[in-house]
Order: structure tokens, then sequence, then C-alpha cells
């Protein structure tokens, strides 16, 4: 199995890129769709609460989200035409290499089997910007990145709403932090656009189940690690406030 964190050269070997840039660009966000009758159904009671299926979903799209923005921050920081946009891909790298060791350590303690791979959909995006260069890499990345973590950021404050699970809760305040940065590092290139953005990540079109889920791992392939980068030091961002009336 190819490793999807390895050089832009190897992430772009995922497969033949079979969906259209617009369709690409018009994400529908893994686990948005329904997977249960019942997502609050406790399928286990665990030492740090009850976990529910949108608990382990949960868990599940964190990792798989990491599987393509890890690569495609590398790309960015390789192919991005802008300081800002190198800059955002630091963010992707370091962010996502955070969350995805805190999922790693939850996982077992909750008996989640974590994706290896993205979603096919997921590596379509990394295929898809890994295609383009300057400007238009900049575009095509960061617009595919700005809607899906426009789509993520209430799931995560649905999740640490209503989870009872102390570490559940835990890997949705850092992944609530860690998107918050990312959506501003992005919306700091200057080439989102909002317009765009907004609609396609409130109405994602419905994909082929098999498109917005991770291949199943296969029995004693080694677990995918993302590498933390210490040699990356980045400041993380919040929003600029806005000026008091008074």
């Amino acid at each position: 199995m190819p490793n999807p964190v390895g050089k832009a050269g190897t992430v772009v070997m995922i497969g033949a890129l079979g969906l259209t840039l617009s369709a690409l660009a018009y994400p529908a966000l893994l686990g948005m769709q329904t997977v249960s009758a019942d997502p609050s159904r406790i399928i286990a009671n665990t030492p740090h609460g009850p976990l529910t299926e949108a608990d382990r979903d949960f868990v599940v799209k964190v990792r798989s989200a990491g599987l393509w923005e890890y690569p495609l921050g590398q790309l960015a920081l390789q192919k991005g035409s802008t300081p800002e946009m190198r800059e955002a891909g630091k963010h992707l790298i370091v962010g996502h290499a955070g969350l995805d060791e805190l999922c790693r350590k939850i996982a077992p303690e909750l008996n989640i089997t974590l994706p290896n791979q993205a979603t096919p959909q997921q590596q379509q995006f990394v295929q898809t910007s890994a295609a383009q260069s300057g400007r238009q890499f900049d575009s095509t990345a960061a617009n595919i990145m700005r809607v899906t973590h426009g789509q993520i950021f209430p799931a995560i404050a649905k999740i640490r709403a209503s989870t009872e699970n102390t570490l559940v809760r835990q890997l949705a305040d850092l992944a609530n932090d860690t998107v918050l940065d990312h959506i501003t590092v992005l919306e700091k290139t200057g080439v989102v656009n909002f317009d765009q953005v907004n609609f396609q990540q409130t109405t994602p079109p419905k994909l082929p189940k098999e498109q917005l889920t991770p291949p199943a791992v296969q029995p004693g392939v080694p677990i995918v690690v993302l590498s933390p980068r210490p040699d990356l030091n980045i400041n993380t961002v919040s929003p600029t406030p806005t000026p008091s009336a008074g």
C-alpha cells in the first residue's frame, strides 16, 4: 500500500484522477450522511464514559482528515507560490500531526479501528491539487481545504456539546482549536472564494458511500504515523478581533 504521507511524488500516485475539479472542489464531508438511525446509540461503556456511534465516527473522521490534509500541507509547503500559502502548509502539517498523535493514543482505549488511508474522495483532493502549479495550486488547494474545514467545524461543536466520553471530549477540544487555526491561515492566503465556499460547505453533493469511506485496514499492516515536524516553527493564529464600537 502506498504511504499517503510520503513525498509529494508518492501522494499523486494514489490512483487515476477520476473526478472533475468541480466535483472535487465541492466535497461531501466524511460522515455527513446518516450512517445510523441513532448516532447517539451507546456502542460501548468504557472507563472514560459511554461511547456512542457519533463519538466513534468522529474519531475516525479526524484521523481520515489528517491522512489527506497532512500530505496536502506538505505540497503547500513545497508548491505554494506565496509565503502565506507556505505558512498554511506548515500549520496543516503541525496541526494534523498533533491530532493524529491523540487519535492513535485514544483509539486503542476505546477499541476503535483507525483507517490507514483517507477516503477515495479525499485522496482525489490531494491528486487534483498536486496537478496544479503556481497561483492555480494555491487557489485549488486553499478552497478545497476551506470547504472541508468549514464543514467539520460545526460537527466538532456538536460532538463537544454532546459527548459523555472524556477522551472524545479531549479530541474535540484539540480539533476545535486546530481547525480554527487552519481556517484562519487559509483565509490569510487571499485566494479563498467565500461565496463559493459558503455555498459548497452547506450543500454537499450526495456521493456513493464508497467514495466517503476509508479503505478497510489490511491485517498486519503497520499503522501510518503522521510524523511531527519540530523543524516547522509556527505561531497558532486566531482571527483578527473586530474593533469595538466604543
